[in-house]
């Protein structure tokens, strides 16, 4: 939901996916701060994945404006498959781009700053339980952090990043088709941990995921801080997004219809 999974797409496969991102505090810059963020995601096989997106926002200007693009790859190494169970391992990296000033205190690629970051992510699935785990490190590259100006506070360019999750299959309670609508409960814990100014903060994240036809998701999530003292543009937000999956669009199986 907030976090990526280590298991990847189908191969061959195209998504494309389309999420809102909704503060609950005004801000001097818009009584209602909201991102939306298209997102096009590709299977290159079933080892890697490719996502490139862009986003379009009123959260750091008064007018709402195209706000940055990023890219996010993920390969899965390691991937131990049983009945009704697995467990999988995948690195990643991410990079962004933005236009938006530098506000804040929070690290976070979706918009916010420029940076790079790269990551790894265990998932294991276990009957209707599934849990990941994921720890990355963040560099940004705002031409702030190269020129001779003393900001003060100092500014956060280098951070550490945890997330812990887990998701319980809800419905259908036994399968008797890919048509059926899935209903997956989920809960995130979401950590953030600044390496320059040492400040942190702790987010809760509990959510929930529709699945129909096998082939689209819709996914509202609602995120909240427990702790923290970082200067941050909200300690809580919803997430709204719904991702559409085209299957077997090139390969052998595409070629064998």
């Amino acid at each position: 939901m907030f976090s990526e999974p280590a298991s990847n797409m189908p191969a061959h496969s195209i998504n494309l996916k389309l999420t809102g991102h909704f503060t609950t505090k005004k801000n001097i810059y818009s009584n209602f701060p909201q991102r939306y963020m298209p997102e096009i995601m590709f299977g290159i096989s079933k080892k890697v994945m490719l996502h490139v997106s862009g986003t379009f926002a009123k959260m750091h200007t008064p007018d709402f404006r195209f706000e940055s693009v990023s890219m996010y790859a993920k390969y899965r190494f390691i991937s131990v498959d049983d009945v009704h169970k697995h467990f999988r391992m995948a690195v990643f990296a991410d990079g962004s781009y933005t236009r938006s000033p530098f506000h804040y205190d929070e690290i976070t690629l979706m918009g916010d700053k420029t940076g790079v970051e790269a990551g790894l992510i265990t998932t294991q699935l276990i009957n209707k339980f599934a849990f990941s785990g994921t720890v990355s490190h963040t560099q940004l590259l705002d031409k702030s952090r190269y020129n001779k100006v003393i900001y003060v506070p100092e500014r956060n360019y280098r951070s550490i990043n945890y997330s812990l999750s887990g998701g319980y299959l809800l419905f259908p309670r036994n399968y008797t088709g890919f048509k059926q609508t899935n209903m997956n409960l989920y809960t995130e814990i979401l950590a953030q941990q600044t390496l320059d100014r040492k400040t942190h903060f702790i987010d809760l994240a509990p959510a929930v995921q529709f699945i129909f036809n096998s082939i689209s998701k819709l996914n509202l999530g609602y995120r909240f801080q427990i702790s923290g003292n970082m200067e941050r543009m909200a300690k809580q937000s919803f997430l709204v997004s719904y991702e559409y999956s085209f299957l077997n669009v090139w390969g052998k199986n595409r070629k064998s219809r």
